[in-house]
């Protein structure tokens, strides 16, 4: 009897050791599974600084377009005859951003929330629809006479073209483009955070929405510069 209480005793000693050998053995690897996550984990920080040099790569970031059409006519008169053109000039714009002047700066953490500041939106173009001008004209007694078609014809290319610019930058395909583009930039953003685990809001603004509306808003050639160019 005292063998058998002998080696039941030991036996509890026994297993008590081995329950006491696993709760250490867990708790160590508990402790440093915790430490290995906060280590070697990238922290918010550096997933936004490798997604900002993701954007800084594609140099330039296009999200939008729209078709215009601009209708121009012009009119000259000599030797009391007249002549007058009528230009159908259709012609797509594109709205970027330049991504190469993304810098560290533009880039700001409070709490969890990331706020990306980009360039403003450039409207780019316009590409003219060659194929599809169409021209009506009137007094061809006069262009026949004189060179007057031809000078009818350059004022409403470049009629057009800066027509063209001044739809593409009116207040609302401007706000499209925005928010295409504040879109695009804010999943960017947002997939490769989720990706590690970070809980975060990403909140994207233009230069006139962090410094006041007085600033420009767009950085679109002015029509003056425009007129210089041919199709």
């Amino acid at each position: 009897m005292e063998d058998r209480g002998v080696k039941n005793g030991c036996t509890a000693v026994v297993v008590a050791l081995l329950v006491l050998l696993v709760v250490v053995a867990g708790g160590f690897w508990f402790l440093g599974d915790t430490i290995k996550r906060q280590f070697m984990a990238p922290s918010p920080v550096t997933v936004a600084q490798a997604s900002l040099e993701g954007l800084r790569e594609q140099n330039r970031l296009s999200t939008f377009a729209a078709r215009y059409v601009a209708v121009v006519t012009s009119k000259q008169s000599r030797m009391g005859l007249s002549a007058q053109k009528t230009l159908i000039m259709p012609g797509m714009v594109r709205y970027e951003v330049d991504l190469s002047k993304l810098e560290q700066r533009n880039l700001s953490w409070n709490g969890n929330k990331l706020t990306i500041t980009l360039p403003p939106v450039e409207a780019i173009g316009p590409e003219v629809d060659i194929n599809n001008i169409r021209e009506y004209g009137e007094g061809g007694i006069l262009m026949s006479l004189t060179n007057i078609e031809d000078q009818l014809d350059d004022a409403n290319r470049k009629a057009g073209q800066v027509e063209l610019v001044r739809q593409a930058r009116e207040e609302m395909p401007m706000r499209l483009a925005r928010d295409a583009t504040r879109r695009a930039v804010e999943r960017s953003f947002l997939m490769p955070l989720k990706a590690v685990g970070v809980n975060a809001t990403v909140e994207v603004l233009f230069p006139d929405e962090t410094r006041g509306p007085q600033e420009r808003w767009d950085e679109s050639r002015r029509p003056a510069d425009v007129i210089a160019n041919r199709y």
